[in-house]
């Protein structure tokens, strides 16, 4: 079941970004037609380019409020995409053991664990697809203000700190910062989970190699857009599972103790 559902997820989400990737070299304007350019894309572009008349001119001011902004406004979904992981992280050991005693790959059996587990999740009230919606919900919105930095004409004429905002950071200092922030987000988001699976260990260190490689390359307003997303993220993550980074600490000193 899980697997179909993020199947589902991953579907959609391709298909939101493939839509805008069509048009990705193509500026952004009032004339741009089609659903993803009226109603998502250009909305988030006239919104950069209005923050920055208020910010001095600064579309580096304005890509930075825009981006907190819009992380605020998703951070309810952020939550409750949270807790619903954590109460499906707290299910893992009884499904385990379901999975254990109905370990025969015969129908009934199947059947049998998959009504054994709708029963645990409803005796506990989670909703294993709560921490999905959040997320097709985000997806379009993370994804066109991606393409509106990319695709706004009037940030890549301007300037901000030490880099243009339309070529890459000759110094490579924002794609750094940019792969150290994402890095450190998902050892916060992973934390206590990534030692038990293989797959999630890999995850930590391919993202943010991935995202330095794409920084270095992509110019320099979506690198910063990358960082101060990443921070947020961060503070988001350490006030939400505080108590949880806290005892996967603790957890971690004390097995390095008895080592």
């Amino acid at each position: 079941m899980r697997k179909r559902i993020f199947l589902i997820i991953g579907l959609i989400s391709l298909v939101l970004f493939l839509s805008g990737c069509t048009e990705v070299n193509k500026p952004i304007t009032e004339e741009s037609t089609g659903f993803w350019n009226e109603y998502i894309v250009y909305p988030l572009s006239l919104f950069i380019i209005k923050m920055a008349e208020i910010a001095w001119g600064s579309f580096g001011i304005s890509i930075i409020v825009v981006t907190l902004i819009i992380r605020l406004a998703i951070l309810p979904l952020m939550i409750k995409q949270t807790r619903s992981s954590k109460a499906m992280q707290a299910l893992q050991p009884e499904m385990a053991a379901l999975k254990e005693k109905y370990s025969s790959k015969d129908q009934k059996t199947q059947q049998k664990l998959q009504q054994e587990t709708m029963a645990l999740f409803q005796k506990h009230g989670v909703n294993p697809l709560a921490g999905c919606f959040p997320l097709v919900i985000q997806m379009p919105i993370l994804i066109g203000f991606y393409h509106a930095i990319s695709r706004t004409r009037e940030i890549a004429e301007h300037n901000f700190l030490w880099f243009d905002l339309g070529a890459p950071d000759p110094y490579y200092i924002l794609p750094l910062v940019a792969g150290a922030t994402t890095f450190i987000q998902q050892k916060m988001m992973m934390a206590g989970t990534a030692n038990q699976n293989p797959q999630m260990a890999m995850m930590l260190w391919m993202m943010p190699i991935m995202i330095i490689v794409f920084a270095i390359n992509f110019p320099a307003a979506l690198s910063l857009y990358w960082v101060v997303g990443n921070c947020f993220m961060i503070a988001q993550t350490y006030f939400i599972k505080g108590p949880d980074l806290r005892a996967a600490k603790a957890t971690g000193d004390a097995g390095g103790a008895k080592k």
